[in-house]
């Protein structure tokens, strides 16, 4: 892939440069309440207004169903990028519309604007060829050059990640580069013991990583919501707490595969639960019980890992060398469940090992409970893209960079 390095020494003043960020922040009203992703993008933003660019900035926010949705408006993320870069950030109302094409007229050398949400043109995310490149030329139109640097969209086959760089000389940007230096770490030059980590609620979201991962990994260790079918699979009553009943029997195949390679699968041994899941609103005592995974009540759900739990995996990430974590181990939004997210959060820190932590809830909650984020070798601004990264999947936009 090249370089915006190389984009620059080709000569960019005064040229229209386009770039796919991922400002996908999660809002409450018109408040950000996670910046990660902003901050993560605003040096290549800058880097490419000092070299005298126009930068136009393009991302998504949640999921708008192909139409205009004020509340999944971009305009607060204009703002925040604004305050980061120390600049003004211009905003655009539409994406290829009246406002968009006078809004990037009027850019001088080194300003920058900001698009509203892509996704409120259906052609961004339509599985139409068609329609998503008849979006992309629309696009291509507001630009001379493309940037990639939205690490976590590049799974998608949208018209601004995969079709767009087809359009215009393109490159990838710093943050894209250094997501993809991460990953190689975590996949060809693995520093062992090798120990991964895997919460969140679902088994079948993280089904493809394991079945990858158990080739690589000398450890996994896996907690959350998605570790209650691992349990049941092994026969163990697991109350009213989330079970994908239909995954039962994949979860035995990775329990017998694991054995048969002599990898580490490590489960909770003890569980915080509840008959009632928390006022993550009020955040209002709950009062949970500790129960070993073989004694839990047919009435309560399981809603984060024991202390037991804690100990062993804190234990387990000791000597890592090299760790990669996605997914919460418990409701960490409450803070009588937030201590086995804290517990692996912490143990990844006093590794010594190359640690990342691998975006999505995980990168949420270690900025909410309160860790430092330089601490850790790497936190990921795209859960879904790692992931799939981790896989063996091809990414579109990676696969679009590189052409």
């Amino acid at each position: 892939m090249k370089t915006i390095d190389e984009l620059i020494d080709g000569g960019i003043e005064g040229k229209r440069v386009f770039v796919r960020a991922d400002l996908n922040v999660p809002l409450e009203g018109s408040t950000i309440t996670d910046d990660g992703r902003i901050r993560a993008v605003a040096p290549t933003i800058a880097k490419l207004a000092a070299a005298g660019a126009k930068v136009i900035v393009a991302s998504h926010l949640g999921r708008p169903k192909g139409a205009p949705d004020p509340k999944f408006s971009l305009a607060p993320a204009a703002t925040r990028l604004g305050e980061i870069l120390g600049k003004n950030v211009s905003f655009a109302t539409d994406t290829v519309g009246d406002s968009a094409k006078a809004t990037v007229a009027a850019l001088a050398n080194g300003e920058v604007t900001l698009l509203e949400n892509l996704r409120f043109n259906a052609g961004e995310t339509s599985k139409d060829d068609a329609e998503r490149g008849a979006f992309a030329d629309e696009l291509a139109s507001l630009a001379d050059l493309y940037v990639g640097d939205g690490f976590g969209a590049v799974h998608r086959k949208h018209a601004s990640v995969f079709d767009l760089p087809k359009r215009l000389p393109h490159a990838a940007g710093d943050l894209i580069a250094t997501e993809v230096g991460v990953l190689k770490k975590l996949t060809a030059e693995v520093q062992r013991p090798y120990v991964v980590v895997l919460g969140g609620a679902k088994v079948s979201d993280k089904l493809g990583v394991i079945d990858n991962l158990l080739k690589k990994a000398d450890r996994i260790l896996i907690g959350g919501g998605m570790s209650y079918t691992f349990l049941a699979a092994k026969g163990h009553e697991v109350g009213i707490s989330l079970l994908q009943e239909d995954q039962k029997g994949k979860c035995l195949e990775y329990l017998a595969e694991a054995e048969k390679r002599g990898v580490e699968f490590v489960l909770p041994v003890d569980v915080l639960v509840s008959a009632d899941f928390p006022d993550l609103k009020t955040k209002a005592p709950a009062n949970p019980e500790v129960v070993a995974t073989d004694a839990m009540p047919a009435d309560k759900e399981g809603l984060d890992i024991g202390p037991k739990t804690r100990e062993l995996y804190a234990a387990k990430l000791a000597d890592a060398g090299t760790v990669f974590w996605n997914g919460p181990m418990g409701v960490f939004e409450h803070p009588d469940y937030a201590n086995g997210t804290k517990a692996v959060a912490q143990a990844l820190l006093d590794s010594d090992g190359f640690t990342v932590v691998g975006g999505g809830d995980s990168a949420a909650a270690v900025r909410i409970l309160g860790f430092d984020e330089n601490a850790f070798g790497h936190i990921s601004t795209g859960g879904g893209a790692s992931l799939e990264y981790l896989e063996g999947k091809t990414l579109p936009g990676l696969a679009a960079l590189e052409d």
